[in-house]
């Protein structure tokens, strides 16, 4: 059952990705950035069974920040997409400050639904840390690796060499800066390697699987002109 969920989510992302573009073009784009970047942080707290291995929510919509940054770096260059990884960047900011300070308002006899958002964003320090210096850095490179392979390679042609190779490079150190951040001196090195790969292995088929939506993208860009 998960296993279907997984594949839906991803199209259910990368459609919505599309008619983000279509109908708000690169204004689409930033608020998907935005609002990807918190539903992430939200799916992230839950953990599940997935192909035989344990992986947490949130690796799906996380991985489609790279598909939009790719899409704006395509069709209206770097700039505009390093525009994109900092509103992400103050989204995440905002979302972790505005929760954190939800949970220290003093609940009334009928409230139901305090202590699950305790347990939803009751994030630990070191945790968020992990997750602001992967985002900005991962991101960040994904765009610069973008721009130099579109640089070097013929524009016109090598769209999927462009796509999943500043991906699939920015998402491997993504992996293992917050793993590291995050898990080391918690658990053993053993451990932290099966996470790195796990996790790193399920945004390697999401970023193969974003390829055919780069193109229509492009193609949506063509048609626009």
């Amino acid at each position: 059952m998960n296993e279907i969920l997984f594949i839906v989510s991803i199209l259910i992302n990368f459609i919505g990705i599309i008619i983000a573009y279509k109908v708000f073009k690169k204004t689409g784009l930033f608020v998907w950035v935005a609002i990807s970047t918190i539903i992430a942080n939200i799916e992230a707290t839950k953990c599940i069974d997935m192909f035989g291995i344990s992986v947490t929510l949130g690796n799906v919509v996380y991985s489609t920040v790279f598909l939009a940054t790719d899409i704006l770096s395509e069709i209206y260059g770097g700039q505009e997409a390093r525009k994109a990884v900092k509103i992400g960047f103050f989204s995440m900011l905002i979302f972790t400050l505005l929760t954190q300070i939800d949970l220290l308002f003093i609940p009334n006899e009928q409230d139901i639904v305090n202590d699950s958002m305790h347990t939803i964003f009751s994030f630990m320090p070191r945790f968020c840390f992990a997750s602001v210096v992967t985002y900005v850095v991962s991101n960040t490179l994904d765009t610069y690796l973008y721009d130099i392979i579109k640089n070097k390679l013929p524009e016109d042609k090598f769209l999927w060499v462009r796509n999943n190779g500043s991906t699939m490079i920015s998402q491997l150190i993504d992996s293992i800066l917050f793993t590291l951040i995050a898990f080391v001196g918690i658990y053993s090195w053993k451990v932290i390697i099966n996470l790195t790969i796990v996790t790193y292995l399920v945004k390697l088929v999401v970023a193969v699987l974003d390829t055919p939506f780069i193109y229509i993208a492009k193609r949506i860009d063509t048609k626009s002109i």
